[in-house]
This record gives C-alpha cells, structure tokens and sequence, in this order.
C-alpha cells in the first residue's frame, strides 16, 4: 500500500471497511502519521453516531391493481352524475325561460316577433319624464334669444336632482346649466353640445331633454342659467320662485 493510498483510508478504517491485510497495513502507517491520527479523531464520532442508525429499509412493493370490478363502479357514478347536472341546469334554464315569458306577458311586450319593447316599468318611473311629473317645475322664455324651458328637481340626500327641457335653441354650440344659489355662487349642473339644427326649431321641433344634478338643495338655488361654454353667454334664466 503506497503512502497516498494509506492517507486515503481513514474513512474506511473508522467504518471498519478495510479488509484484513489493509487493516493491519493501516494500523502500522497510523503510528507514525499524525495527520492520519487527527483526522481518525474526528471520524470516530460519526462512525459512532453510523453505528446507532437502522438499516435501511428496502423499496415496498408496487401497490397491488385496483380491482377492474371496482373501477367500472366508479366511472358508471361519474357519468350518472355528470347527466344530473346536465337535466339540473336543463331545468333551470327551462324555469328562467317561463319567468321571462311570464313577465314579458304581463308587461304586455312581445318576446318573439322582435317589432316592439315596451320599457320597462321600472326604469321608466326612474327616468327624467318621472322628474318633471313628480319634481317642483319652473319655467320661463328669453324674450331676446327666443330661448325656452322647464326646470324640474327633486331633493335628494346629496342634493338636488334637476332635469332641463329646453327649445329654441340653434346651434352649432356648446352649453351648460348653471345653479345659482343665493350668495350668487354658479353651480354647474350639466353641460351638452347643440348641434346646428338646434333643438326645439323648425326642422328640428323635439326639445333637448336632459338631467344632471348639484349639490345644492332646491331652496338654496335663487335661479338656474343657461349659459354658452367658453363665452358665457346667457341664453336663458329660470328663476326658482
């Protein structure tokens, strides 16, 4: 055994892995080397601590096959219920099919020829021709721009719901409703474009109908304006009397 193999087997002599003749080979190169004796120090430990470990266990066996008979009894479950939740969800849209129709019949809207929808209730008691037949109405007419309109609101929590029905407007303009409130202070309240046909005119006779809000309460508006965007021009005032 040369000198570089016997520094090589310390490992293998604290495990006790050394054959016989190496062993003693070993034991007689230990004597003289004191790195090799350091070294064997620190290995008696571990060898120790090895020495305490159980063997290890050998890989278990594959799991046995599942039964063909039990398997066979578990796709035929999926599939009975992979059709339950089919019919379920069939029966659900069946049942939403008869609401609809239902409904549809007692509001007196034809579902299936497409010609005409009547709106629905609801949203029709919310909407702006709600506010001017319930809210507190104003109105007026500007002798010089021929300008007139109705100003409808209704007190809200945050303020004031307003609508605006406005005729004899031409444009091609850009305008807003203005809330005055009584120091005099302008609070927008909308703002909408005019195109040249105007609202409210010969060739175009429907009125702009529109709604906005602010957040004064309807005592504390003195007047509203409709002014010109840009220019401000007053085009109308509606006093709040």
């Amino acid at each position: 055994m040369s000198a570089t193999i016997q520094h090589t087997d310390v490992g293998a002599y604290a495990l006790g892995l050394l054959e016989e003749p190496d062993r003693r080979a070993f034991e007689r190169h230990l004597s003289s080397c004191m790195a090799c004796h350091r070294e064997l120090g620190s290995l008696r430990g571990l060898a120790a601590s090895l020495d305490g470990l159980p063997p290890i266990a050998e890989d278990p066996p594959p799991p046995a096959p599942p039964d063909p008979g039990v398997v066979g009894d578990l796709l035929r479950r999926r599939r009975a219920g992979v059709r339950r939740r089919r019919v379920s969800q069939a029966l659900v849209g069946v049942a939403a099919g008869l609401v609809l129709m239902g409904g549809a019949a007692g509001l007196g809207v034809t579902v299936a020829s497409g010609e005409r929808e009547a709106p629905p209730v609801a949203a029709a008691e919310n909407g702006v021709e709600a506010l001017f037949r319930d809210g507190r109405r104003v109105s007026a007419t500007d002798p010089d721009t021929g300008v007139k309109g109705t100003v409808a609101m209704e007190r809200k929590l945050w303020g004031s719901r307003v609508g605006l029905r406005l005729g004899g407007v031409q444009g091609p303009l850009e305008c807003e409703l203005v809330a005055v409130d009584r120091a005099g202070r302008p609070h927008v309240v909308a703002g909408w474009s005019v195109p040249p046909k105007g609202y409210g005119r010969p060739g175009s006779p429907a009125p702009l109908v529109m709604q906005g809000g602010t957040a004064l309460a309807p005592d504390e508006i003195a007047r509203f304006e409709v002014r010109t965007i840009g220019e401000h021009r007053r085009l109308l005032t509606v006093p709040n009397a």
